[in-house]
């Protein structure tokens, strides 16, 4: 058995995220097959900002005459590590996987639309929060307009929420297998076609003081400028 410090939320959160994502692949199970284009995306932007930082390091020219290269290759390394940066906190935000389309669907008369669209997986777990949370939801979903009207914006999806303490015991020993028969049920809800309620969804979008780790000032924040019966997705998600 694979025992974690409960304490440590960071590998708590990435051991429950790469048993998520296990699930969903295992030929056993769902099967699904990963869609790595964006991840692939990635990496061709960091070694390119790598390749810049290798010639500024290695580049045969005395100094100062390397003035303009190494201004040149600093200068594209900050770009493109910020551009990274910049996809990886506002465009993948809480996702973790996104899966191709499956060839034939579990069932075509509930959920048909797993044929033409892949799945974005999202996971939650706020910081000193016991509450992890597993989304599902259509990735590049257009509303059924076709390709020439699809939008980045999500359609239907299907959450659920669990305390950590039903994988982990005292002494943090994980219960892979509990947590893989959770996430196949959420699995078989989505192909079911029974999604959530559009009011309840949460986009993953923080605001810049959530980024920066102040969670309950934003909250304060938002509190004070649109009245106490205000709830976010994020909140509502919370109290399931």
């Amino acid at each position: 058995l694979l025992q974690v410090d409960v304490g440590d939320v960071i590998k708590l959160k990435q051991v429950l995220d790469e048993t998520v994502a296990a699930s969903l692949l295992d030929p056993d199970g769902p099967a699904l097959a990963e869609d790595q284009r964006s991840d692939n995306i990635k990496l061709f932007i960091m070694v390119l900002a790598c390749s810049f930082a290798f010639v500024a390091q290695f580049a045969p020219l005395p100094f100062p005459e390397s003035r303009p290269v190494l201004g040149l290759c600093c200068t594209a390394y900050f770009i493109l590590s910020g551009i990274l940066q910049l996809v990886t906190t506002f465009y993948d935000r809480d996702s973790i996987m996104a899966t191709k389309p499956v060839e034939k669907a579990k069932y075509p008369s509930k959920n048909g639309d797993v044929e033409k669209y892949g799945i974005r997986v999202r996971t939650q777990l706020p910081r000193f929060s016991e509450y992890y949370t597993v989304i599902l939801e259509f990735q590049r979903y257009d509303g059924g307009k076709g390709s020439a009207g699809a939008t980045a914006v999500p359609g239907p999806y299907v959450s659920k929420t669990w305390s950590v303490g039903n994988f982990f015991d005292v002494d943090g020993f994980f219960a892979e297998d509990i947590l893989m028969d959770e996430v196949e049920k959420v699995y078989d809800t989505f192909c079911q076609g029974k999604f959530g309620k559009p009011e309840d969804y949460d986009d993953g979008k923080r605001g810049i003081l959530h980024l920066l780790g102040f969670e309950g000032l934003e909250e304060g924040l938002e509190e004070s400028l649109f009245g106490k019966n205000k709830k976010s997705g994020a909140a509502k998600l919370k109290k399931q």
